[in-house]
């Protein structure tokens, strides 16, 4: 860790931007497993920045002891599978402790974040939230790690999925399944290359994840 004399004017810099898709406030640390979803989901989406002893509202209350700093490390290194490679920088402002760890995007998605019973979740960032990334999700990161997922000529599961588009925009994806009478699984997979490829649109709207053609 790195320690300054005082990095005042750098820290009310980055508060200043607030909470958004690449930073995040912590004001406390309690749990190492909470902890572990942020890292996840900044690790998962385009990486980020941690500000540890800061409040919401952007005050600096600064970190109170060694404890949270040893959860941090925690959850870095014992609640993400892979480990993530974070980097933790400790500053000074007006007498407060606060720790900036910063987050890179990984090459090789996902990092799954461990629950209390050791369950694997992935997360990603949207905004200024960690949200469970989708089945699309992991699917897409898949096929990009296995090189698969291309398209040569488009099959009939195909068609009937860009139809069930075209007929309701702004679908989920169990709507989808009903509509298009694809199973789940083909679904899932098929859905992936059409987001990959640019002919297909997620977002997350309402607390869930849409699909439309583009």
């Amino acid at each position: 860790m790195k320690k300054s004399i005082d990095d005042t004017k750098y820290l009310e810099n980055l508060v200043s931007e607030g909470e958004h898709q690449q930073q995040d406030f912590k004001y406390k640390v309690m749990d190492a497993v909470k902890l572990a979803r942020s890292v996840s989901a900044f690790a998962n989406t385009d990486g980020g920045r941690l500000l540890i002893g800061v409040r919401d509202d952007g005050h600096l209350s600064g970190v109170r002891s060694e404890e949270e700093i040893f959860m941090m490390h925690a959850a870095a290194w014992k609640y993400c599978r892979p480990e993530s490679a974070i980097r933790f920088e400790t500053m000074h402002a007006g007498g407060k402790t606060i720790v900036v760890a910063t987050i890179p995007p990984c090459a090789k998605k996902p990092v799954f974040a461990l629950d209390e019973q050791g369950k694997r979740h992935a997360y990603i960032r949207r905004k200024d939230e960690n949200i469970v990334a989708s089945p699309v999700h992991l699917e897409i990161w898949r096929q990009e790690q296995s090189r698969n997922g291309t398209f040569t000529t488009i099959a009939d599961d195909e068609h009937r999925l860009m139809e069930a588009l075209e007929e309701m925009p702004h679908i989920s994806l169990n709507r989808l399944v009903r509509l298009s009478k694809v199973n789940r699984r083909k679904t899932i997979s098929i859905l992936a290359k059409l987001c990959r490829f640019g002919l297909v649109e997620m977002e997350y709207t309402d607390h869930q994840f849409l699909f439309s053609s583009k």
